[in-house]
């Protein structure tokens, strides 16, 4: 009988102490950054589930597990505006978006990204993931479903069906359409036929990204052409990864700014994100002209002395004035399947390598073998700081990537991959002052959630949800680099991803909370 009191008041205990937890996790102390763009407070914030149910004074007795986050800065989850997302069916946890705070993923971008569109993402709906992530429908994949690599106008039938395959995929969940005009076959496209294309997103809500159809020489004008789409297809335009490449450009960030900032004075729609480095990403081909890589036909090109000459004045051209930045040292490989001990060498690197004559025009033949072998991908350091700082700055730049996912030991990628958020936080707010702590969080989170349409989630408020990072703003920074860039921030503390811890004490919990988020179907 006493045994069995015993039991019956241990249960009633039990009972009531369960009864006074009332949230799930309670982040107590917290200097909280709502994603406005506001001052900081000190408060506490109450999770069940994966909402945000209080924010205010709460006891730490009162959560099931507390996160004492005294001296630490509560954020929003960080949005990557640009990500390329291509290996997620291989690393669904993200651990290199995750550990920079990142709680969703922008994929499809530069005109790339899946198709099907809908059953791709009903694919990922049965895969754990880290983050959230969404989608872009890419110009470029669709053309080439319906058209091939070929270098001309589509017809009346081709046009139905590309907008036919954009109208699907705004209904399957995309957030918009995203160009590479600089890439095939998107460069082959005439603006006639991208604004037709964006009308389709535009319709339904979407928004207009774009790799621009020049990044170096040429710049200018595509900035205009980006404009020009905005105003023709009446839709949101997001100028991707803005820049100013090559040493003649320097400077030029200046003007396209004044280009916004004139655009948005008439009424249009225009906002940019940017990656905090004064480098960038892409293939080797980039350098080749577009013509000489229609149709899949470079190889029988190069065979002809004419076309080579050709093709190889335009390769010395882009690297004395455009992404070569003028220097066989500032081209920089990062992935190469077919020689795997270029991987972080420059351009002159592989000359040494090779014993040939440091010069452009052997640096341009190295180019067209590299294009033979299968391609590169490549670090160009073509950039000025003082452009990255002038862009970053303006009111209307969110933060993007521009990163593949990554893990450790897998190729030499772009240190953007693992640094962006932290960079910014700790290189560009802490130390150099370009922005204010506030600033930089509302660019990462708010601005870039009223940019998509994202419901609940950018801002910390009470019913959104629950995706929360964590930070230390005295510590926090970048440790990639460009000569060992696998590894992982300092300072991002804590992140939850839908109520869920996915980073505890600055390492991955192994949970993967993430879903799949469509436009249409929030």
């Amino acid at each position: 009988m006493n045994k069995l009191l015993l039991c019956l008041a241990l249960s009633f205990l039990f009972s009531c102490s369960q009864d006074t937890k009332k949230y799930d996790i309670v982040i107590i102390n917290g200097e909280i950054y709502n994603g406005e763009g506001g001052e900081p407070y000190i408060g506490d914030i109450g999770i069940i589930g994966n909402k945000i149910i209080k924010i205010g004074e709460i006891e730490e007795s009162e959560g099931i597990e507390t996160i004492n986050a005294s001296g630490l800065a509560v954020s929003p989850g960080f949005i990557d505006m640009h990500t390329h997302l291509e290996p997620l069916m291989d690393l669904p946890m993200s651990e290199s978006l995750l550990r920079q705070g990142v709680t969703f993923a922008l994929g499809g971008p530069d005109g790339g990204g899946p198709w099907p569109f809908g059953s791709y993402l009903d694919s990922l709906d049965n895969m754990k993931l880290g983050p959230n992530v969404g989608y872009l429908i890419g110009h470029n994949t669709i053309r080439r479903e319906v058209m091939g690599m070929e270098d001309r106008k589509p017809s009346e039938e081709e046009m139905s069906q590309m907008k036919s395959y954009i109208n699907i995929a705004m209904k399957e969940g995309a957030f918009g359409i995203s160009t590479g005009l600089k890439y095939l076959p998107g460069t082959f496209s005439e603006v006639d036929e991208v604004i037709a294309l964006s009308k389709e997103a535009s319709d339904q809500g979407g928004i207009y990204t774009s790799h621009l159809r020049e990044e170096g020489l040429g710049l200018l004008e595509a900035v205009q052409e980006a404009i020009t789409i905005s105003k023709e297809a009446s839709i949101p335009v997001v100028l991707t990864h803005h820049k100013a490449i090559g040493v003649k450009m320097w400077g030029k960030s200046s003007k396209t700014l004044e280009m916004v900032d004139s655009a948005r004075n008439v009424g249009l729609d225009i906002m940019m994100d940017q990656y905090p480095y004064a480098a960038s990403h892409t293939g080797i081909s980039v350098l080749i002209p577009s013509w000489a890589l229609e149709g899949n036909g470079f190889a029988e090109r190069v065979k002809n002395p004419e076309l080579k000459d050709s093709i190889k004045s335009g390769i010395i051209f882009n690297i004395l004035n455009d992404r070569g930045g003028s220097d066989l040292r500032r081209i920089q490989f990062s992935r190469v399947s077919w020689k795997k001990e270029l991987e972080g060498k420059t351009l002159q690197d592989w000359l040494e390598m090779e014993g040939m004559e440091q010069t452009i025009e052997n640096g341009a033949e190295l180019v067209i073998q590299a294009q033979l072998n299968g391609g590169t991908g490549t670090i160009y350091h073509a950039m000025d700081e003082n452009d990255v700082e002038n862009i970053m700055k303006h009111p209307m730049t969110m933060i993007g990537s521009d990163g593949r996912l990554s893990s450790p030991r897998d190729g030499h990628p772009h240190p953007r991959a693992y640094g962006t958020f932290p960079r910014v936080l700790g290189y560009y707010v802490r130390e150099k002052q370009v922005l204010s702590l506030p600033e930089a969080i509302h660019k990462m989170t708010g601005l870039s959630a009223k940019r998509l349409g994202l419901k609940e989630r950018g801002f910390l408020k009470e019913g959104f949800y629950a995706d929360i990072t964590i930070f230390n703003p005295k510590t926090v920074i970048d440790k990639s680099t460009f000569t060992d860039p696998h590894q992982y921030p300092e300072g991002i503390e804590y992140v939850l991803v839908n109520g869920k811890l996915v980073v505890k004490n600055g390492e991955v919990t192994g949970i993967a909370n993430g879903k799949v988020i469509r436009k249409n179907q929030q």
